[in-house]
């Protein structure tokens, strides 16, 4: 059976490689770095630790995985970085741990990161998010799952992307993008649901027509948020409409950076938090 390691490659002797993990010229794997089976580590790539890998994910070359947090407030702590299965990680994408001793960055099951993506400290990605090309996530964000993000873009610390949203290139993202909506713009603004996806995520025209009506009470009817989140509990009974309700809710809770406003939903300007 021929060598999967490569003889160039530099793997320290406290990281846990399975038998069939690939690793090409050149790559640097430190201590305590675990890798589950069928991963391939690309030419170059540099992976530090702690870090926990699955299996069955791609590392394109170059990418930096595992390094410490670019944050002020970190001071050498041993603190981690999980990363799932099948996961893709594309050229030059840079992951970072978290930034105190007992915390994780998270990185779920089947995302694809293409290139340049920077994905900060104590980020928590869910799974099946495709994050396109040189988007730069600011630390303590969380994507939940099948959300996908548009090119050339950042977005700020704290901030919360709901599931099955659509995030258009080259935004501004300072607030929290509701689950199942498409924002876009600069600054940026909630202008629709997204309707491709949630067809494409497979949801039933009874579930869409729910999601229209909930979409045109909060932003559509002019009213104030809170009771426009009142009259949101009589859809109640749709699982979709009481994610929406419950990420909105939250949204205006403390440490939160509140919603993205849409057209008619106007949100007072956000102080910087004092975190």
């Amino acid at each position: 059976m021929p060598t999967l390691i490569h003889p160039t490659a530099v793997i320290s002797e406290s990281a846990n490689l399975h038998p069939t993990v690939q690793v090409g010229p050149y790559a640097v794997i430190g201590e305590q770095v675990k890798v589950g089976a069928g991963t391939t580590i690309g030419a170059h790539v540099v992976i530090e630790g702690p870090t926990e890998i699955g299996s069955g994910n791609r590392i394109f070359p170059g990418a930096a995985i595992g390094l410490e947090p670019q944050d002020l407030k970190y001071t050498g702590v041993p603190s981690g970085l999980k990363i799932g299965d099948n996961n893709r990680i594309r050229e030059f994408v840079t992951v970072n741990r978290a930034t105190y001793a007992g915390e994780s960055t998270v990185i779920g099951n089947g995302n694809l990161l293409m290139a340049y993506v920077h994905v900060a400290h104590n980020c928590i990605i869910e799974d099946s998010v495709v994050i396109a090309n040189a988007v730069s996530l600011a630390g303590h964000v969380k994507i939940e799952s099948k959300a996908v993000i548009g090119g050339v873009l950042g977005i700020h610390q704290f901030v919360h992307i709901g599931k099955m949203a659509m995030v258009g290139g080259m935004s501004k993202i300072v607030r929290d993008v509701p689950p199942f909506m498409l924002v876009e713009g600069n600054p940026c603004l909630l202008r629709s649901l997204n309707l491709v996806g949630l067809k494409r995520a497979g949801l039933t025209s009874s579930d869409l027509a729910i999601l229209k009506k909930g979409f045109r009470t909060i932003y559509r009817s002019g009213k104030p948020l809170s009771e426009a989140l009142k009259e949101l509990e009589l859809f109640s009974d749709n699982k979709y409409i009481q994610q929406l309700h419950q990420f909105l809710s939250l949204s205006l809770g403390s440490k939160r950076r509140g919603p993205m406003p849409g057209k008619m939903l106007k949100t007072a300007r956000l102080e910087e938090p004092d975190y």
